[in-house]
Formats: C-alpha cells, structure tokens, sequence
C-alpha cells in the first residue's frame, strides 16, 4: 500500500523510515561526551590558572549557569544543524540526479519506493511502458519482463542486421523507468529522419553499442539503466530468437509486424521455434513478485509472445504474487476489432488456462471521444459486458475505473491507472 506524504522541507527529515534521525542522534551523543570530556577539562583548568580579566566577559560569566547552558546549547545545536545540512549538500549533490528536487525530497521518495511491492510487468510496446510510467511512483521494485518477438521499423532492422534481440522494446521502458532530466530521456527517443540511420532511434544505437562493449545484452540492459538512473530493471522473457506467426483464414503470417495484416480474424498464434526457454532472470523475478501485471498492450503481438514462452505459465501458476489482466482500452484493426473485455480475457484463456488472472482491470469512460484519425482507422472502445462475464461463474474479480487517456485517447492514462491498481488492487488483495 501506497505510503502517505508527510510534511515538507525540515519537517520531513522527521518522517519514520529516512534511516536519518537515528544517526543524527549517534552524532548528538559523540557530540555531547566530547562536550563533557572538554567541560571537565576546562574546570580542571579555570580552577588552576589565572586567567586574563577579558575571559571573565567572554564566557559571560556575569549571567546565572542556567542562562548560559541555554545560550551555548542553543548556538551548538543550530552550528551542529548547520554544519550537517551544509556537510551534506556539499558532499552528495553532485551524485544525487534531478537537482532541482530537495535532497530530503528525493531521500523520502526513494525510502517510499523501496518499501513498495515488488511488482512484475509482462508485455511490449506502448502498453507496458505506459504502464511502467505510472508505477515507478509507486514502487522502485519493479521489472519489466518485455517481448523478444518485435521485427518492425529500426529493431527489425538491427534484429535482422547484428543477429541480435530487438532492442526498441527495451529502449521504450528504460525511458519509462527512467529518473534522469527529461533531455536525457528525448534523446533516448530521438529518431534520425535522413541519411543511412534514417528511421533508427538513438536509443536503439545506444544499446546495440553497449551490447557491444559488454559482450552480452542484458548487461548492456542493465548498464543503459545505470545510465538512465531506472528504478527498477528491465528483463527479456527468453534470450533465444524467436519469430511470431499467426494463422488468419488460409493465410499463415510470418512476423510479428505481419500478424496485423491479415485479411480475416486472428485465429492462433505460435512462435518459431516452438518451446523458446523462459530466461531464468525473468523465473526468478515471477517468483519473486508480490504482484504480476500482465497489459496493458497489443494482445496478439505483445501479450501472448511473453505467455508462449517455455516455462511461463507454469512460473505464473506457481507464484504465490497476485496476478492482474489489465485490458486495453481501445481496440486494434488486425487484430482485435470488435473486442470486448471478456474477448480479450477469453482469448488469453485459450492460451494459459482458465482461473489464472486474480483480477480483472478495465476502463469504464467510453463517453471520452477517440480522435478523428482513430476513428478512421476503425479503432473503438473495448466494452465491459458484466452479462457475460459474470454467467461464467469464475472467481476473477473486475475492477473498472476511468483510465482512457485525455491526450491519447487510445491508450491508458498512466497515472490513472497506477492509482487504481495500487489503490484497488494491490490495498485490497
């Protein structure tokens, strides 16, 4: 559960968890047994000398003991408070990113977020890192387990170019995960427009790099995130290639960027080859995790990739961690037209069996217009229909909220929909 915001400024240095009073207050105590070894000292020696009359004046002798402990106490504790806070500052603001943020500010938040749930996200594309924008404020124990199977634009060239794993998925949630200036995180995204890169995302080329100087790409995953400041890591589901395929009417389509394409419904999909092993990193984070999420996104092209590979269901039926179907908000010509939520929760069943989503999450703001171009495109809201998804007598529990976007009409919204799952899923549970 979500840890309430407490005070401001100096006051939060007082909030319970920062690991900061109990170590000023070990300072305090130092302080006072030098204080007390020097006052003994100078008893000792004001009784033995003879001392010019000016000191007399200086230690202000003329005033009662009392009012001098309160005066010489008073001026320790705010010299001690000063040096402290000046001391810090000094020495951990060069390391500390987002420097506009108050250091106490950022202290809190990464205290906060280090007590939240640990939280494993399955997906690709839009969806997942829309997803990780929002609950990165929730929690810092998050793992994006993304998709292998992408082979269009800029990855599918690099994919087909270097022999390597698709990086544009990986790219699209370091940027999500990331706690660096925005600058840093535009030109993650930038995209060349001429030339030879015409069409590449620097992020893509950054990672290829980084894969390439470490010899291996879930180091370079993982120093692209050192780079990025990302809370949280960012994990393949297999290391092994694979190819996405569907079958639509006659036709077989081969690749994930084709699935979309065909000229009737999606009727099966399957990857090439067929029992691509779970990456071990992505097992032991499920179970692990206190709560698998599992969309939004493209059902056919990001969801089910990740749930095909050897092992998945299985770690996802042995994790004791609560596990959530978030449904998208907006349908997808090619691949899910006509969709409501119990299509898209009865087509993943087909795949993983029955009874493994605990919860259901929806959107249920349908007045919230699409744009024109949507519209078009034949894109429509995804409806919640309780007729029929309550007469199939399972114990998956629904949970609805407005979590459309007001920019993108099509996608989440990602703080919306961080709230509700931290507020009526992960509270609740």
């Amino acid at each position: 559960m979500r840890t309430p915001r407490v005070g401001s400024g100096v006051t939060r240095w007082l909030v319970p968890g920062l690991h900061v009073k109990r170590w000023v207050g070990v300072t305090i105590v130092a302080i006072v047994g030098i204080g007390l070894g020097v006052s003994y000292a100078l008893r000792d020696f004001y009784q033995r000398a003879h001392l010019p009359a000016f000191t007399y004046t200086l230690t202000l002798q003329f005033w009662p003991r009392y009012v001098r402990a309160a005066i010489f106490l008073g001026i320790g504790i705010f010299l001690l408070a000063l040096g402290m806070y000046k001391l810090t500052r000094s020495l951990l603001s060069p390391f500390v990113p987002g420097g506009d943020k108050a250091l106490v500010e950022r202290l809190y938040d990464f205290r906060r977020l280090q007590k939240g749930p640990r939280i494993v996200a399955v997906g690709g594309g839009t969806g997942l890192s829309t997803l990780l924008r929002g609950i990165k404020r929730h929690s810092g124990n998050v793992t994006a387990l993304v998709t292998v199977a992408d082979d269009g634009g800029s990855s599918g060239r690099l994919r087909a170019e270097y022999k390597v794993l698709p990086p544009g998925d990986f790219r699209q949630c370091l940027t999500a995960l990331a706690d660096v200036e925005p600058l840093m995180t535009e030109l993650f995204q930038y995209r060349f427009k001429e030339g030879s890169l015409s069409g590449h995302s620097f992020g893509n080329l950054f990672i290829m790099a980084m894969s390439d100087i470490t010899g291996d790409f879930e180091h370079a995953l993982r120093e692209s995130g050192r780079v990025l400041a990302v809370r949280g890591q960012i994990v393949p589901t297999t290391l092994e290639t694979v190819t996405l395929c569907a079958i639509a009417g006659e036709e077989v389509l081969v690749g994930e960027s084709k699935v979309p394409t065909g000229k009737g419904p999606i009727q099966r999909v399957f990857l090439v080859p067929e029992h691509p092993r779970l990456n071990p990193e992505a097992q032991l984070a499920i179970m692990n995790a206190e709560m698998v999420l599992i969309g939004p996104g493209s059902l056919y092209t990001s969801l089910l990739p990740n749930l095909l590979v050897d092992g998945m269901i299985e770690a996802l039926r042995s994790t004791p961690a609560i596990k959530v179907y978030v449904c998208n908000v907006a349908t997808q010509p090619g691949e899910t037209t006509g969709y409501a939520v119990h299509d898209h929760v009865e087509t993943l069943e087909r795949y993983v069996g029955s009874g493994l989503f605990d919860y259901v999450v929806a959107n249920s703001n349908l007045t919230l217009p699409l744009s024109p171009a949507a519209q078009e495109a034949g894109v429509h809201r995804v409806t919640f229909d309780r007729s029929r998804v309550s007469s199939n007598g399972k114990a998956t529990k629904y949970v609805l909220g407005d979590l459309a976007s007001p920019t993108i009409t099509t996608h989440h919204d990602p703080d919306k929909l961080a709230r509700l799952l931290m507020k009526r899923v992960w509270s609740r549970a």
